[in-house]
């Protein structure tokens, strides 16, 4: 598990709460969290959503994965 510091920055320069960021995109506060705390993947769906709703790229969500499958 790998907290995602980058998200929680983006989310908190943009003012918004977890439960405001959850609500815009559509999910519970408490998925939101886990997305945010490294405990949960979001969906395609949901990961572009969050970077409509908090205005960055959503594929940062990915980005390494690819890499970190290969060490497995």
């Amino acid at each position: 598990m790998m907290i995602r510091f980058w998200l929680s920055n983006i989310r908190l320069d943009a003012g918004m709460t977890h439960d405001e960021v959850a609500k815009n995109v559509g999910v519970k506060r408490q998925y939101y969290s886990m997305i945010e705390n490294g405990e949960r993947t979001p969906s395609v769906k949901v990961a572009r959503k969050i970077g409509e709703v908090l205005n960055f790229n959503w594929t940062l969500f990915f980005e390494g994965i690819g890499n970190e499958m290969k060490r497995a």
